[in-house]
């Protein structure tokens, strides 16, 4: 262990698990002892601060969060690690906003602990000699119970968990990159509703679904007679949201004129309508979110560099579901348990058979592609207990199951589709139809233009079938598409 004579205080009401912590923690320079209770804790730390406390989540009267904020609040500096067993995403977001220093899980905690309080008596221990403050933490009640933003036990989902929450007591933007269906409007979301903006307003914009010479009047508004059609004034979405926050998504697909007045709101926090002389400002917080590498897109030409060093003050990349196979089953439940609470009291469930063929699928289309597929398998499902013949993607041939994306003949996908519309009574042509557009769109972004040109039909024509189908992006409507 790091330093000399240092003091690890280690907070459970499992007096095993304190045992288990002092031999485990315990070295020459550096003295582990216990407490049973969130008050003991507080009682040794007022007459001799240890120098980091270890604590358990789940706790009573007083729990880890109530402890960690009070210890925050009465040293600045406190270095407080928590841990639980199987914690609940908003416990670990909550934890590092208001200023833990890690939180570990339970069930991995004797491969992580040492690392950890190692590095964590080495900062303590440098903090110390400068005389250096943290931020105190901010005050708010916590309640595991609230409602979860992320299911994800992978490690990489972890660290996600874990940056959205230091990130949220800040106004820094934030880039969120990752490919399209893996949740990036998710992450930007419990960004604002863990921020002290919360009760602002969120406004999301697909740069990518609104037209270039329109994206400049919807982020700043417009005069009326600014252009043709402009019959009265409208504010822009920086207005609207000012003390909020502002998603842009598919920020890479801005066209370069309105990145110019962009730059200008991060510099300056100032803007004008189009059309008008006034200088307005706003206290929009920006988050971003991108598919694409901008770095590349930078390198060519296609994104203005000093945008791209403003926006990506901190990086979130979420990764794609085939990266976290581990997750694959929790997120299926979840998403199987939020349709039978909607579906009048039907419970349905999953088979194990069904269960592997999702976790065996490669997913291209993340999380979204997943979803999807749970939706409309409950729709066509004849029974409560979902198989691999409910899902599309049961019958995988051995390649997609080590992983890669080789296609299955189009002789078996045909007759597949054929054998799944005789057992559900489905038309397969408008199913198809339907399917193909709504693929297209998802694998674009919802950008019209590229998924008009993937499906080989033209924009107009894709609308009609957008109108038709009524395939719309949450939160978007007919005017808006």
């Amino acid at each position: 262990m790091a330093g000399s004579n240092q003091t690890i205080l280690v907070v459970d009401p499992d007096p095993d698990f304190i045992v288990w912590a002092r031999g485990h923690l315990s070295a020459p320079t550096v003295k582990v002892i216990g407490a049973t209770s969130g008050e003991e804790a507080l009682q040794f730390h007022e007459q001799s601060k240890a120098d980091v406390v270890l604590s358990e989540l789940r706790m009573q009267p007083m729990n880890g969060m109530q402890l960690l904020q009070k210890l925050r609040q009465s040293d600045p500096n406190a270095m407080v690690i928590l841990t639980a067993g199987f914690p609940g995403t908003s416990a670990i977001i909550e934890a590092m906003k208001y200023g833990a220093y890690e939180f570990l899980r339970k069930e991995t905690i004797s491969f992580e602990v040492r690392g950890v309080m190692e590095n964590a008596l080495k900062t303590k221990e440098a903090l110390d000699s400068s005389n250096g403050e943290s931020a105190e933490a901010p005050e708010k009640p916590f309640d595991e119970r609230a409602k979860e933003h992320f299911i994800g036990n992978a490690p990489a989902m972890q660290t996600v968990f874990k940056t959205i929450g230091r990130v949220s007591r800040a106004n820094a933007p934030v880039m969120i990159t990752g490919e399209s269906g893996v949740g990036k409007e998710v992450v930007a979301k419990a960004i604002h509703q863990f921020s002290m903006r919360a009760q602002h307003e969120f406004v999301a914009i697909n740069c990518a679904a609104i037209p270039p010479n329109l994206l400049e009047s919807e982020l700043f508004g417009h005069e009326k007679g600014a252009f043709t059609g402009a019959v009265s004034r409208r504010l822009g979405r920086f207005e609207q949201c000012s003390q909020g926050t502002l998603f842009l998504d598919e920020i890479g697909d801005m066209p370069l004129e309105v990145q110019s007045k962009l730059l200008r709101v991060l510099q300056e926090g100032q803007f004008s309508r189009v059309g008008g002389n006034d200088t307005l400002t706003t206290d929009a917080r920006i988050l971003a979110a991108t598919n694409k590498k901008l770095e590349s897109e930078v390198a060519e030409g296609h994104f203005r560099e000093d945008l791209f060093y403003r926006l990506n003050v901190v990086r979130i990349h979420i990764p794609p579901l085939r990266e976290r196979p581990e997750d694959i089953p929790l997120l299926a439940k979840f998403f199987l348990e939020r349709l039978s609470s909607a579906s009048a009291g039907q419970a349905y469930r999953f088979s194990p058979a069904a269960i592997e063929s999702l976790t065996d699928y490669h997913w291209p289309g993340n999380v979204r592609e997943l979803e999807n597929t749970i939706q409309r398998a409950v729709v066509l499902a004849n029974t409560n207990v979902l198989l691999p013949s409910n899902l599309p993607l049961g019958q995988l041939n051995p390649s997609e199951k080590n992983g890669s994306s080789g296609p299955l003949s189009v002789d078996r996908a045909i007759e597949f589709l054929f054998e799944t519309a005789a057992a559900d009574g489905t038309e397969v042509l408008p199913w198809l139809e339907r399917e193909f557009t709504q693929r297209a769109l998802e694998r674009t972004g919802h950008n019209q233009v590229q998924a008009a040109k993937l499906l080989g039909i033209t924009r107009a024509t894709l609308r009609k079938r957008i109108e038709r189908f009524e395939i719309y992006r949450d939160g978007e409507n007919r005017e808006t598409v």
